[in-house]
């Protein structure tokens, strides 16, 4: 699909669509994301969209300078993609529709803790397409990382044991503890077929199969080891730029470094249920005792579920 060109990475012409002039395609960083240059998303053409579709799976992260959409050019952007989906649990400040979901902020308010989007939910969002509306004067970039890049460098003992096991999400961040979903540790991502960490921060709780102090022990190296500079992006926004990211096997971080407004307008693809290996071994069950507090949510979550 590509060539490489120097320190980045440009579309091969040969590679695309012959019907349609070949986009410019601009690496950003050795690990993920890229600039895309040439294409009109306000009236993209299936080939343009079978374009961004193969991009989107090389580079996880696609960043569109100058697109200066409408509202209903980036919802109909987003149909091409997939079924829509509103926000689970956050309400928008300025737009009264439920197929964008909107965020303002200044003096912090924003998601400033490496996460992947909705994995609190059996089927976690698929993408994101996000229109930068407003942007302070300075500050207010946000960063992504690789996960399947994270995974493959592991040691292999540390990959097959993250294989085997699986973790707790929740939606407390949004006020929601009680608002679970269990999955893999390791994604299988659908359409490329690599694996990925899929853990984070801000919505994984525990490793089902781990007794509390086991858990604590990985999943925090786990989420430290994915934010390293060599699996990362940081991107510094334009106002009217388009970004669109895979969901399935990046994390993003927004730097809470500004004091005036961010205004963001993002359309949500609606995900499926992430595949990975089976556990390897049953769920932690714990001793009766003071230590066994720690382990109440997930025997909550697993007596709902049956």
């Amino acid at each position: 699909m590509a060539v490489t060109v120097g320190p980045t990475t440009r579309s091969n012409p040969a590679a695309l669509p012959q019907a349609i002039a070949a986009p410019e395609v601009v690496g950003l960083t050795p690990a993920l994301g890229a600039e895309v240059h040439g294409i009109a998303l306000a009236a993209p053409s299936e080939q343009d969209i079978a374009v961004v579709k193969e991009l989107l799976l090389e580079h996880k992260v696609l960043f569109f300078p100058a697109q200066h959409l409408t509202i209903d050019e980036h919802v109909a952007l987003g149909h091409h993609f997939g079924e829509l989906e509103s926000h689970p649990n956050l309400k928008n400040p300025f737009t009264d529709r439920t197929d964008i979901f909107e965020l303002a902020a200044s003096q912090g308010g924003i998601a400033d803790e490496w996460h992947t989007d909705l994995t609190f939910q059996s089927r976690p969002s698929k993408m994101s397409i996000l229109n930068m509306v407003r942007l302070p004067d300075i500050g207010g970039d946000t960063m992504w990382t690789n996960l399947a890049m994270a995974y493959d460098a592991l040691s292999a003992p540390l990959r097959e044991l993250c294989d085997g096991l699986s973790a707790l999400h929740d939606a407390a961040p949004h006020g929601r503890p009680d608002d679970t979903a269990i999955h893999p540790v390791v994604r299988l991502h659908p359409e490329t077929g690599q694996r990925a960490l899929y853990v984070n921060e801000h919505f994984t709780r525990r490793i089902v199969e781990l007794s509390h102090p086991e858990s604590e022990a990985l999943l925090g190296f786990l989420t430290k080891w994915v934010h390293q500079e060599r699996f990362t992006l940081r991107y510094r926004w334009t106002v009217g730029t388009i970004c669109m990211w895979d969901n399935r096997c990046t994390q993003h971080f927004v730097l809470n470094d500004f004091d005036t407004e961010r205004v963001i307008q993002r359309v949500t693809i609606s995900g499926d249920e992430p595949q990975g290996d089976a556990p390897r071994w049953p769920p932690f069950t714990p001793k009766r005792g003071a230590a066994s507090r720690y382990d109440r949510q997930l025997l909550r979550h697993l007596r709902a579920r049956g």
